[in-house]
């Protein structure tokens, strides 16, 4: 395989944690060619949380979901137009989206890895990529990973990245100064995109209100939206006392990440925050319901995940209840417990 790459681009269109668990792949491609430029494809409503990353040399937002068509072709000639300018010698496809074979049929890329999907078999897709590499590995991270190995490199980062600068802590921090928040503080974000990912509120307050009895602050966030607003604000009324909820929905990506980074413990749903504390190397405790525990876990050793199938079987994909909260077989005693284990002995009075 050609030892030489100079323009590298990744083309990867999910969701925000997605796009973290995307970041050992673009590691791994700047420790084996360090001269090269790696352009990363991915939605536009994702930018921000690679925004950062020193390995990424450009970011190319792609129109998502809910785009009128008008605006949505106008967008894919002009992202054609300008990647076609940067003569990429190898092109990473991590994503399945029927579009992409066209995309890099148009590019012309020397080289085009793709992972081989069994739901792309198609003689247009199959002839748009030079290379297919076999899906390997359990988890996300190890299957991303396994796209590179046609190429033979033995430099191999297995760490997500989460970047942030500065100026970024510095901004959290004043904040969190004003908010009277000291240094031993929990975050929790309870909210999640979807329902079957959302534990109940009430047992979310049970957990912070075992926590504040114990010296630590509890710092709830969330995105922008009026139900994750709302879902913070009620579980914040079922306080015996009020956590900190002023920074729900006014932290954008990188401050997210250094104000997870310098806490001493995060609690979570299968969301994005759960990734960036992992990225960070912040303790997490992760709470699973009917998604598969074991692909999408946060990738760190220092958690404890709670998978409601330990406590009640759950659902095949197929048979899914997108309306149901899953998570409300796991009791707020045994989350109260893993905190125990994962914050410093005793309190932090």
């Amino acid at each position: 395989m050609e030892n030489s790459f100079q323009r590298i681009l990744i083309i990867k269109m999910r969701f925000h944690g997605d796009m973290l668990l995307t970041t050992p792949v673009i590691s791994t491609l700047k420790r084996n060619y360090p001269d090269a430029k790696i352009d990363v494809l991915l939605y536009q409503d994702t930018i921000p949380i690679l925004s950062e990353n020193p390995d990424i040399n450009a970011l190319y937002g792609i129109s998502n979901k809910g785009t009128g068509l008008k605006a949505k072709v106008s967008n894919f000639f002009s992202l054609v137009n300008q990647l076609r300018k940067n003569k990429y010698d190898l092109i990473v496809n991590l994503t399945d989206q029927r579009i992409i074979a066209l995309f890099v049929r148009l590019l012309g890329a020397r080289v085009s890895l793709s992972q081989d999907y069994a739901h792309r078999q198609s003689a247009f897709w199959k002839k748009s990529f030079t290379i297919f590499a076999p899906f390997q590995g359990e988890h996300c991270v190890e299957r991303n990973l396994s796209t590179l190995a046609p190429l033979g490199l033995t430099d191999i980062c297995y760490e997500t990245t989460m970047s942030y600068k500065p100026e970024h802590w510095e901004h959290m921090r004043n904040e969190l100064e004003k908010l009277g928040v000291k240094d031993k503080y929990v975050v929790i974000q309870p909210t999640a995109r979807q329902l079957f990912k959302c534990w109940d509120n009430e047992k979310f307050a049970e957990v912070i209100d075992s926590l504040q009895q114990r010296g630590f602050q509890v710092v709830l966030t969330s995105g922008p939206g009026a139900e994750d607003l709302s879902c913070i604000d009620e579980i914040a009324s079922l306080c015996k006392s009020r956590p900190v909820t002023e920074l729900a929905g006014k932290t954008r990506f990188p401050e997210l990440g250094a104000l997870i980074d310098h806490a001493l413990l995060f609690i979570g749903v299968d969301s994005a925050p759960g990734h960036i504390a992992a990225a960070v190397k912040t303790p997490v405790i992760c709470l699973f319901g009917a998604t598969d525990h074991i692909f999408w876990r946060p990738w760190t050793d220092n958690i404890i995940q709670f998978w409601a199938g330990n406590y009640q079987t759950m659902p095949p994909r197929s048979q899914l209840d997108r309306n149901k909260k899953y998570l409300s077989v796991i009791p707020p005693e045994d989350v109260i417990e893993a905190t125990k284990k994962l914050l410093p002995q005793g309190d932090a009075k």
